[in-house]
């Protein structure tokens, strides 16, 4: 089911493209792989600076976070009630600025969907390592931020632009950067073709509100 929300579109054109067969064999396993550092997104560094208690490392917790079931009903719970609770709309509607990383009051764009439901599973006692922002290119080929979940029965992603919760290479996404579970704020990246180079993402700028 597709949540009503907002398209959050980010020029991406000059980021190579992995081929499909490239991308098939990395979406494989239900566990992501990274390909070294990225650059964090302009916003999410600017919002890292005004909330540094939501950046805050958990000292690097290695271990994948063994989720039982009822966590997992977390997911899936925070994310249609955050999907639900807030509107669509975009940086430039709310905050009159293209790109504005934030906890939504009671509207946001896609980055600020993920930032709540990672706020939301942190207060429940979700480790901050289990809990990546994450940039992908959509099924249109535009920028857009949604939440991994990283746990030992694969990695989830929580999307305000779908209600149920899904196992990565489900989804309809190319996947391009994460923050690293060893540390939110560094990032690290998710694209066989980018590796050092994925600082060609610099934020999540939104042109449309579905």
């Amino acid at each position: 089911m597709l949540a009503s929300t907002p398209v959050c579109a980010q020029g991406v054109s000059n980021i190579e493209k992995p081929d499909k067969a490239e991308r098939s064999s990395a979406q494989g396993s239900s566990f992501m792989r990274i390909f070294g550092p990225a650059q964090p997104p302009h916003g999410f560094v600017r919002f890292c600076e005004a909330n540094q208690s939501e950046c805050m490392s958990d000292h690097g917790q290695e271990s994948r976070f063994d989720a039982s079931a009822e966590r997992l009903k977390e997911l899936d719970d925070i994310n249609r009630t955050v999907n639900k609770d807030v509107a669509p709309a975009t940086d430039l509607e709310v905050y009159g600025v293209n790109e504005y990383w934030t906890l939504p009051r009671t509207r946001g764009d896609c980055e600020d969907y993920a930032l709540q439901k990672r706020h939301n599973l942190i207060s429940k006692g979700w480790p901050v390592s289990a809990l990546l922002m994450t940039v992908v290119r959509d099924e249109k080929g535009e920028g857009h931020a949604v939440l991994t979940a990283r746990t030992v029965q694969g990695d989830f992603i929580l999307d305000n632009k779908i209600e149920d919760v899904r196992m990565w290479n489900k989804t309809p996404y190319q996947f391009v950067m994460r923050q690293s579970y060893l540390n939110p704020k560094v990032w690290v990246a998710l694209d066989t073709r980018q590796g050092p180079l994925a600082t060609a993402l610099s934020g999540l700028e939104n042109q449309s509100a579905e």
